[in-house]
């Protein structure tokens, strides 16, 4: 959808669908779940419909908001995750930076998190 914020004039249920096609390869996602998913985003106000459009618009805050949470799955949720799964590779650097100590606390601390939720990750990640 955050590929469908900057069409001018919007965009409909189909081309949402048709983006989620192109860009995943996941065939199987319907109009009526594109239509469903646009239902929840206008709830948090994400996503708008000028009035009795069959066009959907995102406004600047939501899109601000859109790639916030991207870059916080893809920079920290997904990095913090895989540390947990796999294990330390070799010795830790020789100079680390203020970004690399607090991956590292995070890595631990979601380890104990997982570990007191009863969820099982791999003992060589401990």
């Amino acid at each position: 959808m955050f590929a469908l914020a900057a069409t001018p004039a919007g965009f409909t249920v189909k081309d949402l669908a048709l983006k989620v096609h192109a860009m995943t390869g996941h065939t199987d996602y319907t109009i009526r779940e594109a239509a469903y998913d646009l239902r929840k985003l206008r709830g948090k106000d994400l996503v708008i419909k000028p009035d009795r459009s069959h066009r959907y618009q995102v406004p600047s805050h939501a899109a601000r908001t859109i790639a916030a949470l991207i870059t916080l799955r893809e920079h920290v949720i997904a990095p913090i995750l895989a540390g947990i799964r796999s294990p330390r590779m070799g010795r830790k650097p020789a100079h680390w930076t203020r970004i690399d100590r607090d991956y590292e606390t995070l890595r631990i601390n979601m380890h104990t998190l997982f570990h007191d939720l009863g969820i099982t990750t791999d003992t060589a990640a401990a």
